[in-house]
């Protein structure tokens, strides 16, 4: 439970009224607590509000306390009680426990995320003699839709896309029952009354189910996975597309019919020993897989058998997921072998979600679809976390954690209400609304037209949820970033300020708001390791150390800027930064003199070097970025992992990353590690970390050839030492004065490369830095509306305190700062 507070009178009346807020109403709060006073014999009420859900008791001193307790000790499983507040009441109560009528008021509460499938869901499911055996739709409050099928507030099936189905009297019977677990859950139905499976030809072809071995439509999809069929299926919150995971043939032929080159595609097994038969999985990733959230989680590929290459081209992990509704868990039944279960769509669009547009979108990757009759009205693709140091960290936030709030730290209890829109690739924006953050699912790439018009679609949806009216609006400063042009028009036509905030000065205030680092305590070292982002002094950036706070930042060391040969398109083909990164450090005659006899000197040598040359010379097309991402690139361009394109962003860098050897990354001489150091850009400018060194040993590596798995973990472990190298010496203190800074905070797209950030923060803190880094929201650039909103809040308070005390505005103490 987070920020758990609580005020106690010291004398108690014979009735008192107890105030709970946090996630609170949708998860079956009050019939718990009804449930809980009865037993205890209080007399009282509980209802929900505005607020959250009041609970009015009538009882001895030590009773009510008993309530309280297990109100604490034992909530919901979806709820999560941010605060109790308790003060005497006057009121007449029945003597009997009941459930009121809610109270009408401004929404503060929480809108529940979708859950997967309950324990108790899961066996009615699958019992021959319960009533919705082999339903595919069964839930009650403690798991099942929730954001998915919200159409406007207040939650209540009317504004949900279950209204068009009309409870039948069982059904009735149970959702009006305090002691039934459906009492009041919303998407409540049967077989009698509810939404209803049904298979379809996508191709137009006519089909008869005789040809199937089943027991109904969700049984004959299975044949058809089983028979390596592509199936289209309508999940919680958008089309998956699934096929066989051991049929490579049929898994080729979905990244062919997907366009999706090399990205892996995610998995859905039946239970957790099918997966181990692929994967190791220890105790708190089994325990994400069964968790009400039920994300895909990244685990290592080590099992006694293997999937077909063509699952995670180059990669020694696998997504797993378990079944996250009872559709899938009937689809899964008889399935003994892990099944492909990818997003809907073709490669960087959206999930399709509407019915009608099923065949024209879908139509030329599967043959059939499994579909139903309940609409979609939200968008929300699967989460996705990886163990890592202990920690499950979220790469993608969506499904299971949408919409929930993050409480903010100590410090902003005066916080405005505001929205802050994020960046453009894995695009999330934030609301700050009541002195809490709530971050929106993963919205995906802006570039992309149907996902552009669905994140605006989200921006109104959490408008109406949360009635949130915002008082400032906050985007990044980079010129052409598709959100920071949405929200200057926005402010514009609203006239409401706009706040611009720089992208690296975010992801600090990410990392530090998500682990609660209090407004007005001293700057940290953000050390932030990206793709790329807007400089303020209008270069790109993307290797950052910044000290920093809230109210902004100071840029005390950088990587190398090197060219960007083409602009975006070298973040696309990584031979580009191969060849700048080299030319950066030596000329063209010197390479031929000491390496011409590389393969990857008669590589280079056919590209247009003359051109590219000029480019840089003319700065044409060529920006200098000061990228760790480009800097990955490089380095596997050098070894001919992924040299002429990335099918996906980061892939360089993930397929780098696998080829690590962990036993020599632990036990190999330190002196092996590649070398980089630490001078200073020309003039008056910071540190940089240099890579000439390291070149020269990588080079010298591919002469001797050395194993590719030697050079990416030698590279690993030279880059973690010079970040920390260089953290040391920004912090100073070695000649007996007080360091600048005593923590770290680690955050940006590349420290998702686990070995980087577990080499990188095990060595910061073995000298005695403490360091901070993210977990319920994504260290890339899904991050970064959260580190906006937390930015643009601190500006703001404290702007209206200097305000109101008569002194100058907010100042950074910065020279950099936003």
């Amino acid at each position: 439970m987070s920020s758990l507070e609580r005020i106690v009178q010291d004398e108690l009346a014979e009735a008192v009224e107890i105030r709970v807020r946090g996630r609170v109403q949708g998860v079956g709060f009050r019939p718990t607590v009804w449930r809980y006073a009865r037993q205890l014999g209080l007399g009282g009420e509980v209802l929900n509000d505005g607020d959250g859900v009041l609970v009015r008791a009538r009882g001895e001193h030590a009773v009510v306390k008993m309530l309280i307790d297990r109100i604490v000790s034992d909530p919901p499983p979806l709820s999560r009680i941010d605060a109790i507040q308790m003060q005497p009441y006057a009121g007449a109560l029945p003597d009997e426990f009941v459930i009121a009528n809610s109270e009408q008021g401004t929404a503060h509460t929480e809108v529940s995320p979708d859950a997967a499938v309950c324990a108790d869901c899961a066996r009615e499911s699958t019992d021959p003699f319960a009533r919705r055996f082999r339903y595919p739709f069964t839930n009650c409050t403690n798991c099942g839709p929730r954001l998915s099928i919200v159409d406007g507030i207040p939650y209540d099936r009317a504004k949900t896309t279950m209204a068009p189905f009309t409870m039948c009297a069982e059904c009735a019977r149970e959702y009006r029952d305090p002691s039934d677990r459906r009492f009041h859950a919303e998407p409540v139905a049967c077989h009698v009354c509810g939404p209803r499976a049904k298979l379809i030809r996508l191709d137009g072809r006519p089909f008869t189910f005789e040809q199937f071995s089943m027991l109904d439509d969700v049984d004959a999809a299975c044949s058809l996975i089983q028979k390596g069929e592509i199936v289209a299926i309508k999940g919680l919150g958008g089309y998956q597309i699934a096929c066989d995971a051991t049929r490579s043939d049929t898994v080729a032929q979905l990244r062919k019919l997907k366009r999706r080159d090399g990205k892996p595609f995610a998995l859905m097994a039946r239970d957790t020993a099918i997966i181990r038969r692929y994967c190791s999985l220890d105790e708190q990733e089994a325990a994400e897989l069964t968790s009400a959230v039920a994300p895909i989680v990244l685990l290592r590929a080590d099992g006694s058998e293997r999937l077909p290459d063509e699952v995670a081209p180059g990669l020694q992990t696998l997504g797993f997921m378990l079944p996250t509704t009872p559709l899938h868990l009937l689809l899964l039944r008889r399935m003994d072998r892990p099944m492909v279960m990818t997003s809907g769509n073709l490669s960087n669009e959206p999930q399709v979600t509407d019915d009608e547009e099923l065949r024209e979108r879908l139509g030329g990757i599967a043959s059939f679809a499994l579909t139903h009759d309940r609409r979609i009205a939200n968008r929300v693709d699967d989460s996705v976390v990886r163990i890592v140091r202990g920690r499950p960290r979220l790469l993608r936030r969506a499904r299971g954690y949408a919409p929930a709030t993050l409480p903010l730290p100590q410090g902003f209890e005066a916080a405005p209400d505001l929205l802050a829109l994020g960046g453009e690739l894995k695009a999330t924006f934030c609301l700050i609304k009541d002195g809490a953050a709530v971050p929106s699912q993963h919205q995906g790439d802006l570039e992309d037209v149907s996902t552009s018009d669905d994140y605006v679609k989200n921006l109104s949806l959490y408008a109406s949820l949360f009635q949130h009216v915002p008082t400032a609006l906050v985007v990044d400063m980079h010129p052409e970033y598709l959100s920071s042009k949405l929200g200057r028009a926005a402010a514009v036509d609203s006239a409401v300020p706009l706040i611009e905030i720089q992208h690296h000065h975010a992801h600090v205030a990410s990392c530090l708001a998500e682990n609660r680092y209090p407004l007005g305590a001293p700057p940290v070292l953000g050390i932030v390791l990206d793709g790329l982002g807007w400089g303020d002094d209008g270069a790109l950036w993307g290797g950052e150390f910044l000290l920093a706070d809230y109210c902004g930042y100071e840029r005390l060391g950088t990587f190398k800027p090197v060219a960007m040969l083409g602009g975006a398109q070298a973040a696309r083909e990584p031979w580009r930064n191969l060849y700048a990164h080299l030319m950066a450090e030596m000329n063209w005659s010197e390479f031929t003199m000491n390496f011409r006899e590389l393969e990857v000197y008669a590589y280079l040598e056919a590209k247009p070097r003359n051109m590219l040359d000029a480019m840089v010379r003319n700065g044409i097309n060529a920006p200098l970025a000061s990228s760790c991402g480009r800097l990955f690139d490089a380095v596997a361009a050098a070894i001919g992992v992924c040299r002429d394109i990335q099918s996906y962003e980061g892939e360089a860098a993930a397929r780098l990353e696998a080829l690590v050897d962990e036993d020599l990354l632990l036990n190999e001489d330190e002196a092996l590690a590649y070398p980089l150091t630490i001078p200073n850009l020309r003039g008056s400018g910071p540190p940089y970390i240099e890579p000439l060194a390291m070149w020269h040993a990588v080079l010298g590596d591919l002469i001797l050839k050395t194993p590719a798995s030697v050079i990416a973990t030698r590279f690993h472990k030279g880059l973690s030492k010079a970040i920390v190298a260089m953290t040391r010496k920004l912090a100073g203190g070695s000649d007996g004065t007080e360091r600048k800074f005593a923590t770290a905070a680690l955050t940006g797209g590349c420290f998702q490369n686990r070995i980087l950030f577990e080499e990188v923060a095990r060595r910061l803190e073995r000298d005695h830095f403490g360091v901070l880094s993210q977990a319920q929201v994504p260290a890339n650039d899904a991050g970064l509306a959260l580190g906006q909103a937390a930015i643009a809040a601190a500006h703001l308070i404290e702007s209206n305190k200097n305000t109101r005390e008569g002194n100058k505005p907010c100042v950074s103490a910065f020279p950099g700062g936003s």
